[in-house]
């Protein structure tokens, strides 16, 4: 009895404390003259109801069920909240159906128009200082689905400290997510088919996170639009950030899938988690990266089309560690790997399957250049597995599983070990 009693008073100071909190001051975009008719411009109702939050130091502006018409772009101030209908990532609803037109009345849709054709316009929704984006769709009436895509600006920027964009559906933007210039930016549960680009990590001196996100041909897959996407479409671009955190993250149908460069501010390293990137003509393409590196743990690859589909591409330029522990690689792709630069590229308990599609030779991995580490790994084709340059400098392949016989050939002169490796013949 006495312990049902602290319970109970316990439970009773919980929630006096929780009543004693004052909720966000609420703000509803309707009250400012947003008619969410599909036809109305809105961006002025809009604009209003964010300042109005952001003059009294935060709030929520909620945008309830519509099809709100854009005109123009937002702007959305500090420890503000720009809210739609949906708690989590709703299902590719803002249009009637994938690749039709008409938007429905499922939820809360922003119909985006400004600066078609310009792509260095203003983006659409720029957040800033703890300012979060949530529970929208984002949907671009006037691009066709069956034609190749018309620029457009960013859908969404992030500046400042600590923006965030949550269960949002992006769903035809022609570029996503700039992520650029911010400290501690969070994106998670966000979907859609980003044509050009998805979300490019620039400038960050604080820990980003990605989580949950996911791009595929929802939208449309109409041959001459599909066929642009797939030939210039880059899903994830990582340039500066130190110490990027990325989970549970997915693409489809694109050019490239994770792409990491150097620009004036830098390049990247970080953790990237349970990512993956199928039917993409590279799946993963490093030009350049830090040297305490990329962790890429618990990935999924595969290459099937394109000119040249292989699945790793590190470039001559690369100084940086590169490390693929608990990887799946399958195609039918030419190669699982080609590697090049200065850098080191390792593979650890990782399995290789569907590689050679045109019996050509190729091995999975070819490194022309740097240190390869190759260990734990399984090779399920009785094919060439690992081709080691002559520029290599420095290669371990040590406890790795072979279907068929050893087929490594090595090239180098300098410091390579190979042993401990079986096969099945």
């Amino acid at each position: 009895m006495k312990a049902l009693v602290k319970t109970i008073l316990a439970w009773s100071a919980t929630s006096l404390l929780a009543s004693a909190v004052p909720a966000a001051e609420s703000y509803s975009v309707r009250d400012y003259g947003a008619k969410g008719d599909g036809s109305t411009d809105d961006t002025a109702a809009f604009q209003k109801a964010l300042d109005t939050a952001g003059q009294a130091g935060g709030g929520v502006v909620t945008a309830p069920r519509g099809n709100y018409f854009f005109a123009g772009h937002l702007d959305v101030p500090a420890a503000v909240t720009l809210r739609g209908m949906w708690e989590s990532v709703p299902s590719h609803v803002g249009i009637r159906n994938a690749g039709g037109d008409k938007p429905t009345d499922d939820g809360t849709t922003f119909l985006v128009t400004e600066s078609a054709g310009n792509e260095e316009g203003s983006a659409f929704i720029t957040l800033h200082d703890n300012s979060t984006l949530k529970g929208v769709v984002l949907y671009y009436p006037r691009q066709d689905s069956a034609a190749e895509p018309q620029a457009y600006p960013w859908a969404i920027a992030l500046r400042g400290k600590n923006p965030a964009v949550l269960a949002v559906e992006m769903l035809n933007p022609y570029n996503g997510i700039d992520a650029t210039h911010n400290e501690r930016h969070l994106i998670r549960d966000v979907q859609g088919q980003p044509l050009r680009r998805g979300v490019l990590v620039d400038a960050i001196y604080d820990i980003g996170r990605i989580e949950n996100v996911h791009f595929n041909p929802w939208w449309s897959q109409k041959p001459r639009l599909y066929q642009w996407q797939k030939e210039h479409g880059e899903a994830f671009i990582f340039a500066r950030s130190d110490w990027q955190y990325v989970f549970n993250t997915f693409c489809f149908g694109y050019h490239t899938g994770y792409k990491f460069i150097k620009t004036g501010t830098g390049v990247c390293n970080g953790n990237f988690l349970g990512i993956g990137a199928d039917d993409c003509d590279t799946a993963v393409q490093v030009d350049e990266c830090a040297p305490m590196g990329l962790l890429i743990s618990n990935g999924e690859f595969t290459s099937f089309h394109g000119a040249d589909p292989t699945m790793v591409r590190v470039g001559p330029e690369n100084s940086g560690s590169v490390r693929f522990v608990n990887c799946a690689f399958w195609g039918p792709c030419n190669q699982v790997a080609a590697i090049a630069g200065r850098g080191t590229v390792g593979f650890s308990d990782c399995t290789l399957v569907q590689w050679d599609r045109k019996n050509e030779g190729r091995a999975a991995i070819q490194a022309e250049a740097g240190t390869l580490l190759v260990r734990g790994c399984e090779f399920r084709e009785n094919k060439a597995q690992i081709e080691i340059g002559a520029a290599v400098r420095r290669a371990m392949v040590t406890d790795n599983i072979f279907t068929g016989s050893s087929r490594i050939t090595n090239h180098s002169q300098h410091s390579v070990v190979i042993s401990n490796n079986a096969g099945d013949q």
